[in-house]
């Protein structure tokens, strides 16, 4: 299961974007109930960051305690956390790659990415969930099945488009859920990020 990941590089146009904040630190290890970037579609089709709490928090929720971080791609579409964020709350994480741990008695991490300076977004819904007269928002990744994992639905940039655009209809979006998944380069890592405090580069120490 992706239950980390980082967003510590982007280039020039991202930080152009509409909503991107003036203060946005690299983040090294992001973990579920951190604050993270997510990219929405407006109607006029503009594309505008926000900030957003990686945990769905719908606003009929009661348990504040059970807010998934993660949505199954298989059944996203049928799940009633899910199904109207699906139809109606699509967006995007920014990610510069993530982190997952294999093995049976002793879990070694790895970082899995596209290659060596490249970016990806993941695909993810949304929520407003409003408290008193502000209004926070929060995400879910969608996660397809990956070997014996469970990784981010990564999408190409014609993916990306259809997946903000309000007007993709359903049959679409499950072609997009039902993806292939993305080849990904992968690098044993040092322990040293089983720490989810520890945000700095020392996160990609080789292991």
């Amino acid at each position: 299961m992706c239950g980390r990941y980082a967003l510590f590089r982007w280039n020039r146009d991202f930080a152009a974007l509409p909503g991107f904040p003036a203060d946005q630190q690299a983040q090294w290890n992001i973990s579920p109930n951190d604050s993270v970037l997510m990219l929405r579609a407006e109607a006029d089709g503009q594309r505008t960051l926000a900030r957003a709490r990686w945990g769905l928090t719908p606003p009929w929720l009661t348990d504040l305690s059970r807010t998934p971080a993660h949505a199954r791609a298989e059944t996203v579409a049928e799940q009633p956390m899910f199904r109207e964020a699906l139809r109606l709350r699509r967006c995007l994480l920014p990610a510069n790659g993530f982190y997952e741990w294999r093995g049976n008695l002793r879990k070694r991490p790895y970082w899995l990415t596209p290659g060596e300076g490249s970016s990806l977004f993941f695909a993810a819904i949304w929520e407003a969930y409003p408290v008193q007269e502000q209004v926070w928002l929060s995400t879910a990744v969608i996660t397809q099945p990956a070997a014996s994992q469970r990784r981010p639905l990564i999408l190409d940039e014609a993916g990306q488009a259809a997946w903000l655009d309000p007007a993709t209809p359903l049959h679409v979006l499950q072609g997009l859920l039902a993806s292939e998944p993305a080849a990904l380069r992968e690098r044993v890592l040092a322990n040293l990020v089983n720490d989810p405090k520890l945000n700095g580069p020392e996160c990609l120490t080789p292991g």
